[in-house]
């Protein structure tokens, strides 16, 4: 975070981050999604002001924000988990596929070109967007969730996607659930759940998917220790937590006292915006 970066540039940096933990931390606590899909494009910009290779910025990215997630939902599952609001049968059915797929998307991340990372995150942005958007009660896949294989398959689809995208699963998980006709509130809070399970060894799956990267680009400090441990940027992730602790409580008590449809749509908007930055990226080939 300091190569190539005068003093000014890196408070402005450092400030945009903070800004940053408090937003997705609040996010965490309203949606259940551990902030990730806010996290992974800020700090994608703010990899690219420090000078972090285009070849590994994305899984930098990608890694970091997992691991910021760690504390945000752990935080944010406490407080869900007071208000008896996570749905503890389908933890139980979803934990082992999840960790199977993270570990799946840890092993594709350490061999995988950049471009994946951003194709899967403009997928999954969009998808996600179109339903927080244009979403009818009637959107349903049926009357409750799947009992047996097909469980478990969206179990593993949601833990290497999860992976790969930088995020705690709460987007896959809130909508298979409401497409599925279980309650918002409910859908949020046992995401909060889920973001704990992906989190944890998705973080430390990227600092082993990363950790050739320091060797790879000797003159880039943001890819070396101290400042990170293979894909996972230990400055960003110590700028942003703090912030996002704080405010994912807030994000609780927000979620179980209104009605969430403003923040749906104006959270898919913000989902379509991003996830263009990346088309605009991929067709362009460029920064």
């Amino acid at each position: 975070m300091m190569a190539g970066l005068d003093i000014s540039e890196l408070v402005e940096l450092a400030l945009l981050l903070i800004a940053t933990g408090a937003l997705s931390g609040f996010l965490a606590g309203v949606f259940g999604i551990g902030g990730g899909a806010i996290l992974v494009p800020v700090f994608y910009e703010c990899f690219r002001l420090a000078g972090v290779p285009l070849e590994v910025r994305m899984p930098l990215c990608v890694g970091t924000s997992l691991a910021v997630i760690i504390p945000t939902s752990i935080r944010s599952f406490q407080a869900h988990y007071k208000r008896g609001a996570v749905d503890m049968t389908i933890l139980r059915l979803w934990w082992l596929p999840i960790v199977i797929g993270v570990i799946s998307g840890s092993v594709v991340a350490r061999y995988a070109p950049e471009r994946l990372f951003k194709i899967v995150f403009v997928a999954v942005a969009y998808s996600a967007a179109a339903r927080l958007i244009f979403a009818r009660e009637g959107w349903k896949f049926g009357d409750d969730l799947p009992d047996g294989p097909l469980m478990r398959v969206y179990g593993f689809c949601v833990g290497i996607l999860s992976t790969l995208m930088g995020i705690g699963g709460g987007l896959f998980s809130n909508l298979l659930m409401t497409f599925y006709g279980r309650p918002i509130h409910q859908a949020v809070a046992t995401s909060s759940a889920l973001a704990v399970l992906i989190s944890i060894p998705g973080a430390l799956g990227y600092v082993y998917a990363g950790w050739p990267a320091a060797a790879t680009y000797p003159g880039v400090a943001a890819l070396q220790i101290p400042f990170a441990l293979g894909y996972v940027s230990l400055i960003g992730a110590v700028l942003v937590m703090p912030m996002s602790l704080v405010t994912a409580p807030l994000g609780v008590r927000a979620a179980h006292a209104m009605s969430k449809r403003t923040l749906e749509t104006a959270f898919g908007c913000y989902l379509f915006i991003v996830g263009s930055r990346f088309v605009l990226s991929l067709v362009g080939g460029g920064q």
